[in-house]
């Protein structure tokens, strides 16, 4: 199994000071920084572009995990991998050629990743495994921060866990959607190795003991 990776998400911090939220992240010894990016078409809200992730990278050296929740995704990954994203992943649902995508993004010398939501099986991916490095499981339908965890979605970490396993991959399993520190103890149970967290980080008052106790 991969290294246990938390990735904090910046969307659950204060939008008036996201350079602070970026030395929250660095401090609390997380190493990744989850950058959700939504149009208010293929989820229902919309949050932020490239030209945030092109302001923060002069601030930090952490890696920057960008999330397109966004229709047409061929349309943004040169933006964002310009601005400094470190990996792009896009979204099942929002892509039919998924290979083509998944070799752009690598040829831009960046790590692919691909996501699912929770209505999605995680049997559509087989053909993709072996040319990924992230794989997403939505553990909430996305768009909107705060929700609970969908039990059932970890039940598709386990396969998603077994199909690596016996293919012998190495793609990383993220889980996104209702994770703190119980949850995360149950997702990582099941197979998760990259923990997506956003208000269970930034409303904690002890983040470096946080981040340790979930790698741990």
């Amino acid at each position: 199994m991969n290294k246990i990776l938390v990735s904090p998400s910046i969307l659950a911090a204060d939008f008036s000071n996201f350079a602070g939220a970026l030395a929250q992240i660095e401090s609390s010894g997380a190493g990744w920084v989850h950058m959700d990016v939504m149009d208010g078409s293929f989820v229902p809200n919309l949050t932020f572009g490239a030209p945030l992730v092109r302001d923060l990278r002069s601030k930090s050296t952490l890696f920057f995990d960008v999330h397109l929740m966004v229709e047409h995704p061929v349309s943004f990954i040169h933006d964002f991998a310009k601005a400094g994203a470190d990996s792009i992943t896009f979204h099942y649902e929002a892509c039919r050629h998924h290979n083509d995508l998944i070799s752009q993004i690598r040829g831009l010398g960046k790590k692919a990743g691909i996501s699912i939501v929770p209505s999605t099986p995680c049997s559509v991916l087989e053909e993709v495994l072996p040319f990924i490095d992230i794989v997403l499981i939505m553990t909430v339908n996305p768009g909107f921060g705060g929700q609970q965890l969908i039990p059932q979605c970890l039940e598709k970490v386990k396969k998603l866990a077994k199909m690596r396993n016996e293919a012998g991959l190495g793609f990383r399993i993220s889980v996104d959607g209702g994770i703190n520190e119980e949850t995360a103890k149950n997702a990582i149970s099941a197979g998760a190795d990259t923990l997506v967290i956003g208000s269970a980080f930034f409303k904690n008052s002890d983040q470096k003991g946080f981040i340790k106790r979930l790698q741990n």
